[in-house]
This record gives C-alpha cells, sequence and structure tokens, in this order.
C-alpha cells in the first residue's frame, strides 16, 4: 500500500506541476517601430521580466514599421488583438474612441514609479476621452542635425536660424559635386517633417482654428509645402529621397550625401556610431517670418487592449518596462526623451549632442511644440498612407502644393468638426 501511495503522491504532483504550467500566464505584445537593435533591446528587457516573473512568459512580434499601420489593423479587425501594443500617438484616436483600449489610470494610482512621472506622460497619454490609454515611453522632438565640415566647404559657419537662411545652405551645399543640401523625407513617416515646416512658414502652431477649420491650406502653409517641393526641384535633396524613409535619411546624413537632416534623438544613435562628435551638431529648427519655430513632438508609448485576459500581468509587464531605470535604458537605445522627471540628472542628456533639443525645450518663447491631433480616429490612416502619397506628387510636380494643401484642409476639417459636434459640453 505504501508503494502505492507513493505512486499516486507521485501522480498527484505531476498533475498539480501540468495544472500549473497550464496555468502559466502568456502575454502577447506587438511592438511597431521596429529595428533590429531596438528589438534585441526590448527582448533583453522582456527577459530580465521573465526572469523575474516565472510564471509569465511573454510572446513577442514585431511588426516592421513601413507596413505596420495596415498590418496591425488586420491583425485587430481579424480579432487577434494583442494584451499590449506599442502605440504610436497618432493610432490613439483610431483604437481607443471604439472602446479597444483599456484605461490604465486605476493602475497607475497603485504605481509607485508615478511619483517621478513627468506631466506630459499624463496629459499625453490621454488625449482621447480623457482617460489614459496609453503611457508614453519617451518623446521625439525634432531639431536640425548639420555637418559642420560640408558647410565650412560651403562657406558656411553657423546652423541656418532662418528659412531664408535654410534654403541658402541648401543652395551653396548643393553646389558642391555630389552633395544636397537636404536629407529629404519622402517616404513612410515623412508628413511630421512636412507639416512642420508648414507652420514654420505660416508663422502658426498646430493644425486648426478655434472654429476647427485646419490652418494647413493657409497661404503660408502652402508656401511651406511648396519650399519643399522647390528643394526637391532643384536638385537640393537626393533624386530618389522622394522615397526616403527613416533610415534612408539617416544614412544620407551621416555618409556625408546630404549636410541637413531635421529629426528627433533616435536619429542620434545612428549618427553617432558613424560620425565624429566634431564633424556635426544638432541645432533648434529655423525659425520662420514670425520669428518662431514650431518643432513637432511627437511620442509613443505602451497601451493595453481591454480585451485582454491577462490584464494585471501585462500591467506589471508595462510598469517594469516604464519603470525610470528601464525608462532611461529605454530611452538611450532608442533615442527618445524619457518620460521620468529623475532622466534630467543623468549625464547622458547633459552632453553637447542635446544642445539643440533642449535649448528648444528650455526657450518657450522662441520654439512652440506641436503634437498630432491624435484625438482624431482616422489620423492613423491619413499620417501613414494618404499623406505619404500625397508629398510624393507634390515633390514629383504631378499636383500643386494649393491642390494638395486644400485636399488635406478639407478632411482635416471635417474630422475636428465632427470631433467638436460629438463632445460638444
Amino acid at each position: 500500500m505504501k508503494k502505492y501511495g507513493v505512486l499516486f503522491a507521485a501522480a498527484m504532483g505531476l498533475a498539480l506541476s501540468a495544472g500549473s504550467a497550464l496555468a502559466d500566464s502568456t502575454i502577447k505584445m506587438v511592438e511597431v517601430i521596429t529595428s533590429p537593435p531596438r528589438t534585441e533591446f526590448l527582448k533583453k528587457q522582456i527577459a530580465e521580466f521573465e526572469t523575474a516573473n516565472p510564471g509569465i512568459k511573454v510572446e513577442l512580434v514585431s511588426l516592421p514599421w513601413g507596413q505596420a499601420f495596415e498590418k496591425f489593423l488586420t491583425m485587430v479587425q481579424a480579432g487577434d488583438t494583442p494584451d499590449i501594443v506599442e502605440m504610436p500617438e497618432r493610432w490613439l484616436g483610431l483604437y481607443g474612441t471604439n472602446g479597444q483600449l483599456e484605461d490604465l489610470t486605476p493602475y497607475m494610482a497603485k504605481w509607485g514609479d508615478a511619483a517621478t512621472l513627468g506631466d506630459r506622460a499624463k496629459q499625453f497619454g490621454s488625449v482621447v476621452d480623457g482617460k489614459q490609454y496609453m503611457l508614453p515611453y519617451g518623446y521625439y522632438l525634432r531639431a536640425m542635425f548639420w555637418n559642420k565640415k560640408l558647410f565650412k566647404e560651403a562657406g558656411l559657419d553657423h546652423a541656418p536660424t532662418t528659412l531664408d537662411e535654410f534654403m541658402d545652405a541648401n543652395k551653396k551645399i548643393s553646389a558642391i559635386p555630389g552633395k544636397y543640401g537636404y536629407c529629404m523625407r519622402g517616404g513612410p513617416g515623412g508628413f511630421n517633417g512636412v507639416q512642420m515646416f508648414m507652420n514654420i512658414a505660416n508663422g502658426k502652431g498646430g493644425y486648426f482654428n478655434e472654429d476647427g477649420t485646419s490652418t494647413i491650406n493657409e497661404e503660408g502653409s502652402v508656401k511651406g509645402l511648396q519650399m519643399l517641393a522647390d528643394i526637391y526641384k532643384e536638385g537640393y535633396a537626393p533624386k530618389d529621397s522622394v522615397s526616403w524613409g527613416f533610415n534612408e535619411i539617416v544614412t544620407g546624413f551621416y555618409s556625408g550625401t546630404c549636410a541637413m537632416l531635421d529629426q528627433d534623438p533616435d536619429a542620434l544613435i545612428g549618427i553617432a556610431e558613424k560620425m565624429k562628435a566634431e564633424d556635426f551638431a544638432v541645432a533648434p529648427m529655423p525659425a520662420g517670418p514670425s520669428g518662431k519655430s514650431y518643432p513637432t513632438l511627437g511620442y509613443a508609448g505602451w497601451s493595453m487592449f481591454a480585451s485582454s485576459k491577462v490584464k494585471d500581468d501585462a500591467w506589471k509587464l508595462m510598469s517594469t518596462l516604464l519603470s525610470p531605470a528601464n525608462n532611461i535604458g529605454w530611452a538611450k537605445e532608442v533615442g527618445v526623451l524619457p518620460i521620468h522627471n529623475s532622466a534630467a540628472d543623468d549625464p547622458h542628456f547633459k552632453t553637447e549632442q542635446f544642445k539643440g533639443w533642449f535649448e528648444e525645450l528650455n526657450n518657450p518663447d522662441k520654439f512652440e511644440f506641436v503634437t498630432p491631433p491624435v484625438h482624431l480616429e482616422n489620423l492613423g490612416n491619413f499620417y501613414d498612407q494618404v499623406s505619404v502619397k500625397n508629398v510624393q506628387e507634390v515633390l514629383l510636380g504631378q499636383r500643386t502644393a494649393k491642390d494638395i494643401a486644400d485636399e488635406w484642409a478639407a478632411f482635416l476639417t471635417k474630422e475636428q468638426q465632427d470631433w467638436m459636434a460629438k463632445n460638444k459640453k
């Protein structure tokens, strides 16, 4: 009997063990702003989380950024929703207004690390219905990279401080055989830069007037779009830049093909690896006729789907990734400005290379940040599909800047006024 008792106990032990294995939690996580080094860093952070939480496994799905909007939308429409998704700000309206995202407010109320969280993280993550549908992991702020060697060769000694100086630098640098002034982003992800130059030329930040009409087809805005078309037409940007995305413009800069690049801190990672620190610098964005500049401030973060069956574990992963130590590590790796106030004391962000961004941050009289109207449900498709095709049409001379700006204004005005009517108090 003792033998059978031992066997029975062993069998029960195996059954309980199997039951525990079946009860283990699996978190499905989707990242969309991908690159091999970035994905490997995220996998490293996930592995550390799994080690600290042996009952939880993370299934990471990495979508290529160029096709991420369509691929993720297809996943969701097919019912293949993840527990956690990397949420670009411009997708927030699409998924938040449809009730597909979990409000993170109750989770954050019990989160000890919320004490050092900057106000912008709470503000930007709750722009849809006033609910915290996303918690940013960092901010993408535009500033101007400039190649000191090419500027010197062209007889220039400083980065452009105005749009007139920007165009003059383009012309003089492009006169050097095989060199171009500007790394044009005519392909995926280019609209932020286009809209920024339209704002600067118009002397007005943002997208809308108080009545909801769009400012994107005002006279100054059209001039800004035409300026970019002229840069391309005059040969101040490489011919194939009409289809360039992020990787191509960064390569164009560090290879010395073109001398100026407006980008976020994420571009600094690849550039600093390929160029000597003394050969380039980062300056604030040039000012327009109003004397002010309007750099775009974008952001991305982590969101939880309301359909998740493992919400507590999903939040445990999110809060771990967003802890001050992990967030600073992430910010350094992917090139964003961190979300915790304590990051300001980190030596990494006090270097000369961050000077342009912090000059913008510290001079509100000269620099007014513009964030995308992420509350609009159809903004993601407009940014990632429609605008790419339209910008290319303008650069190639197939349509006029005024025609495209009017089309954009009609779309944005309807979206904004519909939203205003729906949310009228």
